[in-house]
Parts: structure tokens; C-alpha cells; sequence
């Protein structure tokens, strides 16, 4: 059982809420290329890359967000490549904390092998749409 999920900006972030609120635990919204919040927190942040876009995008979260005790699960409208769930698992490490997997809607990812390394989850396969 997860105490933090994480949701990647943007849909990721609506989806990873209403999961975190459903198990009654911590959310915390990772943001892609944004300037950290106008605080003076310390910030994690990984560049990561390519996305489904060809992008190399840079994903954080405010460090605090995150402590070393904790077991965290990603939550996402989509994957296909798995770059973003293994970011988030980079930055989850960063932190000290435990990965526990990945979960998205829809399960497009391109190399089945990452099914089992990262693990990930899906409710639908791509096929299926």
C-alpha cells in the first residue's frame, strides 16, 4: 500500500489525486519544466527524455514532499514509453523513499519489458481502444 502517489503534470495530476484521495494518502503533483513555486523549498528535479514527443522534458517536486519512510506509486492517464514512470522513480529514489510501481488508464507502452522494471499497471491496453 502506497503513502504518496504521484501524478505528473497534467492529466497525471487529476488522476493521481483521485487515486491519493481514494486510499486515503499523500499527493504530490510532479511538474515538467515549471520554475519551483515561489518558496525557498528545496526542489528534486531529473531531466528526462525522449518522450512520445521527441522531448527531453525536466520533471521535480518540492523535496519535502517526500520523506524517506515513504512508499510511492505513480498514477497516469497514459504511458507509451515509460519515460515519465522512470523519472518518477529516479526522483523517488533522490528522496530516499521506496518505489512501488506505476499505475496508468491506458497501457500503450512500446517495450513490454518495462511492464516488469518499473512494474506497471494498466486498466486498458491500447489495443483495446
Amino acid at each position: 500500500m502506497p503513502t504518496v502517489v504521484v501524478g505528473p503534470v497534467s492529466r497525471g495530476s487529476l488522476v493521481g489525486a483521485v487515486t491519493a484521495v481514494a486510499l486515503g494518502v499523500g499527493f504530490v503533483e510532479m511538474r515538467k519544466n515549471a520554475a519551483p513555486a515561489m518558496d525557498s523549498d528545496r526542489w528534486v528535479r531529473r531531466t528526462a527524455g525522449p518522450d512520445y514527443r521527441d522531448r527531453q522534458l525536466e520533471f521535480g517536486f518540492r523535496r519535502a514532499l517526500i520523506r524517506p519512510a515513504d512508499r510511492v506509486l505513480m498514477v497516469d492517464d497514459w504511458a507509451e514509453t515509460g519515460m515519465t514512470a522512470r523519472v518518477a522513480r529516479e526522483l523517488v529514489v533522490d528522496c530516499g523513499a521506496r518505489w512501488i510501481g506505476a499505475a496508468c488508464i491506458v497501457d500503450g507502452l512500446s517495450d513490454p519489458r518495462l511492464r516488469h522494471d518499473l512494474p506497471l499497471k494498466g486498466l486498458l491496453d491500447v489495443r483495446q481502444l
